[in-house]
């Protein structure tokens, strides 16, 4: 089964183009696997932004830090190297804070997964130098949260603080965000893979198919593998792939083979199918990805190609903004779209703004939403 679909790549920029180029070639064939023509007119710095901003830097300098093509002018590859250099640093930094938080965890009985990090870069690719990471993300049951956020407190971390009511938090939201000043790292803590409403495993589920690293001494346990690959997907493609590091997370984990059987299990269970489907035709044709039979089939349907589609855009651009609503609406299964509908009427913290309530007539905030909405449109627009 063949899928004649092709994305057009119109919006992609020169150098951003060279880049992928760059992605898909072997370290050991650099110079003649790019093409020339791609070389010509490049603007070097946009080039370097464009690596910075998809976190592909340690990967783009690991197949350039050996090659002689004077087509690349050598500030770049120092560039490359120095950006290089630096995540190295910053990756050790976290591999050591992720073994005391594992550790200082389990002394306290709680059950702790690392969802990416150094611990996703070393499962990957083998060398925590090849993945960038600014924080860390860990998975634990919400039953822990109150007893986790206690000992990360004890530890010097500050809670980021969001304001909200009636306890929307635990499902509005599906983590908690804590800094530690002196040393410069970030935790977040999730009780869930993914927002409220998608459909996802249990904790308990989750746990009974995690498994060990090898990264640290002290044992760090990560996502299964099918775990790793729906939730590595689930989490690019709510974000729009605008970075292509996601990308190149599940064309690694393509490379080293999948349990198609299981994938697809979970993908029936949990309605997966079409954003698999678009992980996989912009794996494929951005990097070449090749892609089996089983898999190949997701990749023959109209949402999965116009999710794709529209993912080009949100790769073209430099930075983050808010993805329009038709992008959102295609993630959803209709049963999603039900829940979300629903869950505008619950409050939010804007509400408390608007009109002051003592604690105990907080569920006024239900009936009196509506006209709360129509009150601040109205200000708006006088």
């Amino acid at each position: 089964m063949y899928n004649n679909y092709i994305l057009d790549l119109s919006s992609l920029p020169k150098e951003l183009r060279l880049l992928l180029e760059i992605m898909k070639t072997d370290e050991h064939n650099i110079i003649g696997s790019v093409k020339k023509e791609l070389y010509v007119d490049i603007d070097w710095e946009v080039f370097l932004q464009l690596a910075r901003h998809h976190r592909v830097y340690p990967l783009v300098y690991s197949k350039l830090k050996n090659t002689h093509d004077n087509q690349i002018p050598p500030h770049v590859i120092q560039t490359l190297y120095k950006e290089y250099k630096k995540n190295t640093f910053q990756m050790l930094h976290l591999s050591g804070e992720m073994e005391q938080v594992s550790e200082i965890f389990n002394k306290n009985s709680i059950r702790i997964l690392f969802l990416k990090g150094p611990i996703i870069a070393q499962e990957l690719y083998g060398d925590i130098s090849l993945r960038t990471s600014k924080d860390i993300d860990i998975l634990i049951s919400m039953t822990d949260i109150k007893k986790a956020e206690k000992i990360l407190l004890n530890c010097g971390y500050e809670k980021e603080e969001s304001p909200n009511i009636l306890n929307e938090w635990k499902w509005r939201t599906h983590h908690i965000s804590y800094y530690h000043s002196q040393k410069q790292i970030q935790i977040e803590i999730h009780w869930r893979l993914n927002p409220f409403p998608s459909k996802e495993p249990s904790f308990e589920k989750l746990w009974e198919r995690k498994r060990t690293s090898n990264l640290t001494t002290y044992p760090v346990y990560l996502l299964g593998e099918e775990d790793l690959f729906l939730y590595l997907i689930t989490h690019g493609a709510r974000h729009g792939w605008f970075r292509l590091r996601w990308l190149i997370d599940i064309d690694q984990m393509v490379l080293k083979g999948l349990r198609e059987k299981q994938i697809i299990s979970s993908l029936k269970k949990y309605k997966y199918h079409r954003i698999v489907g678009q992980a996989l035709i912009l794996t494929s044709q951005l990097l070449n990805t090749p892609v089996n039979s089983e898999l190949k089939k997701l990749t023959i349907d109209n949402y999965s190609e116009k999710l794709a589609q529209k993912s080009i855009l949100f790769i073209s651009e430099k930075s983050q903004f808010e993805y329009p609503k038709d992008y959102m609406d295609l993630l959803k299964t209709n049963w999603q779209k039900f829940i979300s509908l629903i869950m505008r009427i619950y409050p939010r913290y804007i509400d408390a703004n608007t009109l002051k309530l003592p604690l105990p007539l907080h569920f006024l905030y239900f009936p009196l939403r509506p006209f709360l909405w129509v009150w601040r449109k109205t200000r708006k627009s006088t």
